[in-house]
């Protein structure tokens, strides 16, 4: 599932991300932030890597998340996709590689695509 930022333009979809709290690990992060911004409590959180994510000085703890419950985004999001993953086109950068590296687990070599600037 790829969501929408507000403040994004309307073409750009990522993983959804967000910040460790103090005394929090990795995967509790990652559960909460599946809860907070899309309604989903999180099922099961598989490590898929961990990428630096140079333009922001972050590096990036990525996992796959499975969820169950009915998706309601909160107020940083706009929009979602759930997107096959034959189909599905990752970025060279930031959570792209976790993408990238996600399908290929599964066997699919995605195209990559340029972003601006």
């Amino acid at each position: 599932m790829l969501a929408r930022n507000r403040a994004w333009p309307e073409t750009w979809y990522a993983l959804i991300a967000g910040f460790l709290e103090r005394g929090e690990a990795p995967e509790q992060a990652v559960r909460r932030e599946v809860q907070e911004e899309l309604g989903l409590d999180a099922t099961a959180a598989t490590l898929i890597g961990v990428y630096p994510f140079f333009r922001m000085n972050q590096v990036i703890i990525a996992y796959h998340v499975v969820g169950s419950g009915t998706i309601t985004l909160n107020e940083e999001l706009v929009d979602y996709r759930r997107i096959e993953p034959a189909k599905c086109r990752t970025w060279a950068q930031g959570t792209g590689l976790a993408l990238r590296d996600w399908l290929r687990s599964r066997g699919f070599e995605p195209e990559v695509m340029e972003l601006p600037g």
